[in-house]
């Protein structure tokens, strides 16, 4: 898969169908039109194209209004992400800086400069709630119009529903904040997890007896924030059990930095620069900001016994299902 931050040069303009959208956790609603759009770039002969956008919009326009509590949590950093869009089968994805000049564009400057222009669409798929320009005065309807002056077709993706509920990345933001793995897995199509390359931090957990792997997260609004079960993939042939915390890490580092840290049990190994994958099985507490270093240490103490015991009972409980056969 290509990935071009901007719109391609001329000589990577090649035709192509196009998907539109934040795609944040590329959901089972995504992944629906994901397979839409090859299924037509395939019958049609053309290259499978996804746009999409950096920052989400919404924290754009958040930020602009100086209040970015306004701004939606990120389920997915942008690796994650394109990831998860070569895992669809997408040939190219376009990183779309969106910033003013970008907000600015009109309806007509949007279809003419970035669809015709600069990416030669000839079919293009949107949500059924789509709007585009400044002030989002454009929508679905419009956008058949334009395609037909120009010369591409428009579909719109109906919404996809779970259990009678539409499949959303804000609803899937919900679940992942009350610490509802098993609903954000229905949603997703698989479970919740957090990729990244180890990196090395201040090297305070191995001095309190809990070393951690150490994620960096790109943005400041993760849709996750506390102390977890995890189990951890990319370093052995099974996942590996552990406890992390995501946050800012009050106790430790007024920076504002947010960290996910990973304490792994009863492994060694250095793992810098390795890339991993952190799975979220089941929230713990929320972070908080202790008085003292011992009462930190303390509190991560208890969480290791909870995750500890928890992890016993899943290979209790499987081992006991396996006597059953």
């Amino acid at each position: 898969m290509k990935v071009f931050r901007g719109l391609p040069n001329a000589a990577s303009r090649a035709p192509c169908a196009l998907a539109i959208g934040n795609f944040d956790g590329v959901h089972r609603g995504h992944q629906a039109l994901l397979a839409r759009l090859r299924e037509v770039a395939s019958k049609m002969g053309l290259e499978s194209a996804v746009m999409t956008f950096e920052p989400h919009p919404r924290e754009f326009f958040a930020a602009r209004a100086g209040d970015p509590s306004k701004a939606p949590t990120r389920i997915a950093s942008l690796r994650d992400k394109l990831q998860s869009l070569a895992t669809a089968g997408v040939d190219r994805v376009i990183v779309e800086h969106f910033n003013e000049h970008f907000a600015s564009l009109s309806p007509q400057e949007f279809v003419e400069k970035i669809l015709v222009q600069g990416l030669h669409v000839k079919w293009l798929i949107v949500g059924e709630d789509f709007c585009y320009g400044a002030k989002r005065a454009g929508n679905v309807a419009s956008l058949i119009e334009a395609g037909k002056q120009y010369g591409f077709h428009v579909e719109s993706q109906a919404t996809v529903t779970s259990s009678g509920a539409r499949i959303s990345s804000s609803a899937i933001r919900k679940a992942l904040a009350q610490g509802d793995f098993a609903e954000a897995e229905v949603l997703l199509g698989h479970p919740y997890a957090m990729s990244g390359h180890v990196i090395h931090g201040k090297k305070l957990g191995r001095t309190i007896g809990f070393p951690t792997l150490n994620l960096r997260v790109g943005h400041k609004h993760p849709a996750l924030s506390g102390i977890y079960i995890v189990q951890v993939h990319g370093l052995a042939d099974d996942a590996l059990p552990g406890v992390a915390s995501i946050g800012i890490r009050p106790t430790v580092d007024d920076s504002g930095r947010v960290l996910l840290e990973t304490h792994l049990f009863d492994y060694s190994q250095q793992c810098y620069g390795k890339l991993i994958r952190v799975e979220f099985l089941k929230k713990l507490r929320d972070e908080e900001k202790y008085i003292d270093l011992p009462t930190l240490t303390q509190a991560i103490e208890r969480d290791a016994v909870q995750a500890r015991t928890y992890f016993k009972q899943i290979a209790d409980s499987a081992t006991s299902a396996t006597d059953r056969i």
